[in-house]
């Protein structure tokens, strides 16, 4: 008696709110598994739990086919390159579109945080005093760069761009502001759409 396989699972329906880019394969570029590993590494600064909540979220959006759990969830984001335990596979479309929607989903929840500490940064930066005098900022930049210490390969030559604290500072604030992004309505296609900038053919 012939045994039928059990069908492939199908992609979750929220992946298809993001459009598939016109690139030559169905991978991801090197600067987009940077750029999400990255703009986790900055939820996970701002929020203690970050980790435990990428996966609650991944539940609730229903994501799990994608990203079925912790282990998963470390192999895609090693696919950043700048990483000390870097992994060569590919990053799907698929999987990075699952990523970009937690990330929003995150966000989102973090908008008037983010805001205040963009604001407080704004302020320091108007008195030409440093992030030390905003305690909430401090520690956000902190944690980052502790993490992204932690987590990236020196060696590497985008790794040694940003060796100085000041360099980091700067890191943490640019993502910050891509964060506060792609908080809105639109966000996750704002997001989606920026990272392929100047991807497309």
């Amino acid at each position: 008696m012939q045994i039928d396989s059990p069908p492939a699972p199908s992609s979750p329906s929220l992946l298809e709110t993001l459009v598939n880019p016109n690139i030559p394969s169905q991978e991801c570029p090197r600067r987009i598994k940077m750029d999400l590993d990255l703009l986790i590494l900055a939820i996970e600064s701002l929020d203690v739990a970050g980790s435990e909540a990428l996966l609650k979220v991944t539940e609730q959006l229903g994501l799990q086919t994608v990203i079925p759990g912790r282990v998963q969830l470390w192999l895609m984001r090693s696919t950043n390159p700048m990483r000390r335990q870097s992994q060569r596979e590919p990053l799907s479309i698929d999987q990075a579109k699952a990523l970009t929607l937690v990330i929003c989903f995150l966000a989102k929840r973090l908008t008037v945080l983010m805001r205040q500490l963009l604001l407080g940064y704004q302020q320091l930066q108007d008195q030409n005093l440093s992030p030390e005098h905003h305690f909430r900022l401090a520690e956000y930049l902190h944690r980052f760069r502790s993490l992204f210490r932690a987590r990236m390969n020196p060696q590497r030559a985008g790794v040694i761009a940003y060796s100085t604290d000041e360099k980091l500072n700067e890191l943490a604030i640019l993502l910050l502001t891509r964060l506060l992004f792609c908080t809105g309505t639109q966000g996750p296609q704002r997001l989606w759409n920026s990272l392929f900038d100047g991807e497309v053919v």
